[in-house]
């Protein structure tokens, strides 16, 4: 090997190396991109239509209805969400039905203080609201207090063994409706309405590895001169 190659060898090995992982970081972008107009798609077409009965097999972010009794006894927290200037929670309750297993509720914010008076209805009730699948603990999500039912990741199955429920469904309906009377808990208002910066993202990677490539030529042009 020559001692113009060996000059040459290190950054264009560095500068590969590089390459593929600016080109891997675009197409995934690409990949969430796609993902996400499938999801936004599915949203409209949701927030366009009536509810549609629940079924054991509903499509994620479907707008459904299903009728059944809360257990309020067997509520749980989910996540630390600050509204109207006070630090609050979601208020998941399972909700009992016919034809299938209970439903876990996400029925919407409440402060966090003990002693704010909630609406537990007994009586049957109609919810609609839209599927939630179920999440997955990243490396950095908080650890879930069973004992305190207080979670940080959206785990139908954690959060009905946290209260003794066997089985539930295994997806959250995530209650929609006005600003109740009793004012808590506060459901969400519609479908959430998530951004698409992907496309922008992609843009950014792929940008810099046709940066990358430019540099890389320039300096060899200037490096192999004789």
């Amino acid at each position: 090997m020559t001692l113009r190659a060996r000059a040459i060898l290190w950054p264009s090995l560095m500068t590969g190396i590089m390459l593929i992982g600016l080109l891997g970081l675009g197409t995934w972008q690409v990949q969430r991109l796609l993902w996400k107009q499938d999801v936004l798609a599915r949203f409209a077409v949701a927030a366009a239509s009536p509810p549609i009965p629940l079924n054991l097999t509903p499509e994620p972010y479907a707008k459904v209805v299903v009728t059944g009794r809360f257990r309020n006894d067997l509520a749980v927290r989910f996540g630390a969400v600050v509204q109207e200037s006070r630090m609050g929670t979601r208020l998941i309750v399972p909700l009992e039905r016919d034809g299938g297993p209970p439903v876990l509720v996400d029925r919407g914010w409440v402060p966090s203080e003990k002693t704010v008076k909630l609406d537990e209805p007994t009586e049957p009730v109609s919810v609609i609201g839209f599927i939630h699948p179920p999440d997955r603990a990243g490396l950095f999500s908080a650890t879930d207090d069973l004992a305190a039912r207080q979670f940080y990741t959206m785990n139908p199955t954690a959060m009905a063994g946290s209260v003794g429920l066997p089985s539930v469904a295994p997806f959250i309906l995530v209650a929609i409706g006005p600003t109740p009377a009793a004012k808590w808990p506060d459901p969400a208002r519609q479908l959430p309405q998530p951004p698409n910066n992907h496309l922008a993202y992609a843009i950014t990677w792929y940008g810099l590895a046709i940066s990358l490539v430019a540099i890389f030529i320039v300096w060899l042009r200037k490096g192999t001169r004789p």
